[in-house]
């Protein structure tokens, strides 16, 4: 197996920068920040950026969880690459990350100067500072169920790569901006009422929704799991309106709150007639 990495101080770049490394050196898996992650997918590990400090999250970065390690190696076995990227702040700490992982020492330290501009590096910097944002090299859809309550936005980037030829390919690649835990100013706590408010709301968008009671939430490691009653106007397929019902609240919550809703759980407890229904059956 052969190990390369991408060294480089805290808010340079490197997680951004990290998936085309990784294509130009034929790098199967990364591991950054506690994760190991291969494709579009996160395979296994921690992400140090859910960490309620900053020393938490070095020491997530670091696996010196033995049972957080002991995952990630498990799952390197299972995958065997031929060739992994780690990344770091310096030599120093992939050379700790390698070990805890039972990987080679790397062939190959690249730092991030080798790969980007001073000006990028600048302006990488500016952004960690003034607005505290991180990139994990991973698609929003793999992020949000281990970061549910951290905030997410999708970042596509097109990086162009000049060939032998003289020619420019393009490559693409999708990862996710977040603003760890550890990096807010203060602490934001939602009351369960007001998430309750917030699914009764989306819910009752549809008008065949008359009323919405007895919501329980459910935190699992995963995310979070919304159940709910539900009072509904006689008359229409229940699955397409049910099903409706699930995504626009799925949606909403996730679009307002950053949880990543796992489950929504509709009980349908109650059915309202029409009034001509009424009459009918008031007359047989």
């Amino acid at each position: 197996m052969k190990v390369i990495a991408l060294v480089g101080p805290s808010g340079t770049g490197k997680s951004h920068r990290a998936l085309l490394v990784a294509h130009e050196h034929g790098a199967e898996v990364i591991i950054d920040d506690g994760l190991l992650i291969k494709g579009h997918q996160i395979v296994a590990g921690v992400s140090a950026k859910k960490q309620a400090t900053a020393i938490g999250a070095i020491k997530t970065a670091l696996f010196t969880d033995p049972d957080h390690a002991q995952g990630v190696k498990e799952e390197l076995k299972v995958l065997k690459p031929r060739c992994v990227l780690i990344l770091g702040t310096s030599k120093d700490m992939v050379n700790k990350i390698a070990a805890r992982l039972e990987l080679p020492l790397p062939e190959l330290y690249l730092d991030i100067e080798d790969i980007a501009s001073p000006s990028e590096i600048t302006k990488a910097k500016k952004i960690r500072q003034h607005f505290g944002k991180h990139v994990i090299p991973a698609p929003s859809v793999a992020v949000k169920p281990k970061l549910s309550g951290v905030l997410t936005d999708p970042l596509y980037v097109r990086f162009s790569k000049r060939q032998k030829t003289g020619s420019k390919s393009q490559l693409w690649v999708n990862q996710t901006v977040v603003r760890p835990t550890f990096n807010y100013f203060g602490r934001f706590y939602i009351d369960n009422a007001a998430l309750e408010q917030i699914i009764k709301g989306a819910a009752q968008l549809s008008s065949d929704v008359v009323k919405v009671q007895n919501i329980v939430l459910e935190e699992v490691p995963q995310g979070t799991i919304v159940n709910m009653d539900l009072t509904v106007r006689y008359g229409k397929p229940f699955p397409p309106l049910l099903d409706a019902v699930q995504e626009r609240v799925k949606q909403v919550l996730e679009h307002m709150t950053a949880l990543h809703v796992v489950q929504v759980n509709i009980y349908v407890r109650k059915l309202v007639l029409p009034e001509d229904m009424k009459k009918t059956y008031a007359h047989a």
